[in-house]
This record gives C-alpha cells, structure tokens and sequence, in this order.
C-alpha cells in the first residue's frame, strides 16, 4: 500500500552515488545518465528508505496530491 507521501530529489545536491537506488525495495529511483538519481513516483511506495541512505541528505519527501 502507498503512503500520502512519495520521496522527490533535489537534483542540485545529488551525487549519483546510487546508494537509493540499492536501498528501494520497489526499484522506483534510478540514476540518470550518471548526473543524478530520479524517483518514480507512480512506483514509490513512500517507504523512507532511500531518505535514510542518503549521504547527502538529497531526498524529500511530499505529499500525494488527491485524485
């Protein structure tokens, strides 16, 4: 089940390390092009685990908008 919140990156202080991507059980955040990681969001479960693993602090979380 998905939570109301799903994790964004702030590109500007990503370092493209991938240690989210290894740390999604979901598999929702890639790296791109070797510049920074991107998340999923139709895939993210909100789980908080990327957040966690982050060295550098670069993951948000926010909320679901209501459909």
């Amino acid at each position: 089940m998905k939570s109301k919140k799903y994790a964004m990156v702030d590109t500007s202080r990503c370092v493209a390390c991938g240690e989210c991507t290894h740390s999604c059980p979901k598999y929702a955040i890639s790296v791109r092009n070797g510049c920074h990681a991107q998340v999923d969001k139709g895939i993210c479960v909100g789980c908080g685990l990327c957040g966690k693993n982050c060295p550098v602090g670069c993951i948000i979380f926010v909320e679901r908008e209501e459909r």
